[in-house]
């Protein structure tokens, strides 16, 4: 293995030199042609010297030049300055020796200013255009076939002599560091490989402590947290078998009390010859209620299956959000002032339409009411306030009772989640209320999340898509 790996490094170090020669070649040539491009977009590119000189200076148009920010001199060829607009560069004594001075600089790497120079033999005249750079790369590299140095020969050699000095050097540093690179690789992998196998024979606490801080180091995390997560996953396979059997647990134990009540009293109405008018009724009225309790897990729970149904649709008519919400918290007006509760209704003046299913919106409102006034003492204060979005229509549904544990709120809308955490239906609910506003909000195209950020009671929060 050892040998592979070393091997391995060797090509992937020569590589490596090569894609990092390309890409200093195309950085070359990406600078070129940058540097090309952006001295022809200039203003100087477009006013050179040479693409506004006349034989005639009267007619010569210097406007362009001067209107961005130039400056256009003629020199003759005594070094007299004729003519002069704008910025204006040239030494103050004009001579063949600082005029040469002059030109030299005019091309020097830094310069703060573009020049254009040209020469115009019919009329003997030198015209310089300047402009004050405001960006330029000075690169290129020149070579110029018809001009040798005449010792060519010994530049080749000692550029040849250079590049296998490079070569040399590019070998024994391939070796040295494929062989230290080997050696630091081969101990983790063999720690890797063990641990490997025997999580891949089924020993899912098998863990790597490799104790390296590098990419040996990220990779025995990486293989610690996949063992973590298999073991979370299996732990998760249990807690969904659990679940499940929690499910058909909460089921039997809901009904199992209402139908062992409703057993008793009627086998006492069946035994019990003398019995007043009045015990007859009070037991009637147990069988009654606890028959009710029943019934209603049973359609709860039905109502619940049957939303949750692939094929389930809802029947949508197109309405006034508005006046339909007015109306069911209208019918809940009973129940609230008979549970002793204070309320106010906040909404819109205007109409807003949405297309729902009367009936199973119907059930949304009734289930966060009476969930409300199941839950909270007398005097709590219930709040529904209606909000127009441009899209969508929210609904806040609040109140300032006990509210909801902080280790529910992610599970209230579970099936047979109550806040009470002994799951207690002494008060008839069933635990399935917002199980099913959830789903028929869903089914809407809607959601409901419960604010946990308030500090008292509990804040239902639902979202409905306009139509």
């Amino acid at each position: 293995m050892k040998k592979r790996i070393q091997n391995r490094f060797v090509a992937d170090y020569i590589l490596m030199f090569l894609i990092s020669t390309l890409i200093g070649v195309f950085a070359v040539t990406l600078l070129s042609f940058a540097s090309d491009v952006i001295s022809k977009n200039l203003v100087n590119h477009n006013y050179t010297a040479a693409k506004i000189m006349t034989d005639d200076l009267s007619v010569m148009d210097v406007e362009p030049v001067l209107a961005n920010g130039g400056g256009v001199q003629v020199v003759t060829k005594n070094y007299e300055v004729i003519f002069s607009q704008g910025i204006n560069n040239l030494p103050a004594m004009l001579n063949p020796e600082t005029f040469t001075d002059f030109l030299t600089a005019s091309h020097a790497k830094g310069n703060p200013y573009s020049y254009s120079i040209a020469y115009n033999p019919r009329a003997e005249f030198w015209l310089v255009v300047t402009f004050p750079t405001s960006i330029r790369i000075d690169f290129a590299i020149v070579h110029n076939p018809d001009f040798s140095s005449v010792d060519t020969q010994g530049v080749v050699g000692v550029i040849l002599a250079i590049i296998l000095f490079y070569l040399i050097l590019l070998g024994i540093s391939t070796v040295i560091y494929s062989k230290l690179t080997s050696l630091s690789i081969i101990n983790p992998l063999k720690k890797l490989c063990s641990s490997a196998s025997r999580l891949k024979a089924g020993d899912y606490t098998s863990r790597v402590d490799l104790n390296l801080d590098n990419e040996f180091g990220e990779l025995e995390t990486i293989f610690n947290e996949m063992a973590d997560e298999i073991e979370k996953e299996i732990a998760l396979r249990k807690q969904s078998e659990e679940n499940r059997k929690k499910l058909i647990l909460d089921i039997s134990h809901d009904l199992k009390n209402p139908l062992a009540s409703i057993m008793g009293y009627a086998e006492l109405c069946l035994i019990k010859k003398e019995m007043t008018t009045e015990q007859r009724q009070a037991y009637l009225t147990t069988i009654y209620n606890n028959s009710s309790r029943a019934n209603r897990l049973m359609t709860d729970l039905f109502e619940l299956s049957k939303i949750e149904a692939p094929d389930y649709i809802l029947v949508r008519e197109k309405l006034d959000f508005v006046e339909y919400l007015r109306e069911q918290m209208g019918a809940a007006v009973a129940g609230l002032d008979s549970a002793g509760f204070f309320y106010e209704f906040e909404l819109p003046d205007h109409e807003i339409t949405a297309a729902v299913d009367r009936q199973q919106m119907s059930r949304v409102f009734e289930n966060l009411v009476d969930n409300a006034i199941s839950h909270n003492p007398v005097g709590t204060r219930i709040d529904l306030i209606m909000i127009d979005h441009p899209d969508m229509i929210e609904v806040r549904f609040k109140d300032n009772g006990v509210g909801i544990p902080v280790e529910l709120s992610d599970q209230v809308f579970e099936p047979f989640v109550r806040g009470d955490p002994a799951r207690s239906s002494e008060n008839g609910r069933t635990g399935l209320g917002l199980a099913i506003v959830r789903k028929v909000m869903e089914a809407h195209g809607g959601s409901i999340k419960l604010a946990i950020e308030n500090m008292v009671g509990s804040e239902f929060i639902l979202l409905l898509p306009k139509s």
